[in-house]
């Protein structure tokens, strides 16, 4: 998986009637992209470190390295 700076990160619910969640990616830890990223997830504003799993979704942001 590859997100930089301003992408969207979506994680996908494993469960019914549970919301995706849905985060912008405000810093890479690996210059090519790779993970870990910190994310700002849109639902309360918390940023934290995330690691992808099977269920996430990178949304490139127009202009970004990918």
């Amino acid at each position: 998986m590859e997100a930089h700076v301003g992408d969207r990160i979506v994680v996908r619910s494993t469960h019914q009637g549970e919301p995706d969640r849905i985060g912008e990616v405000v810093e890479c830890h690996e210059p090519g992209g790779g993970p870990p990223y910190r994310v700002r997830w849109e639902a309360d504003g918390h940023v934290g470190l995330f690691f992808p799993g099977g269920t996430v979704t990178v949304l490139h942001a127009a202009g970004s390295q990918s």
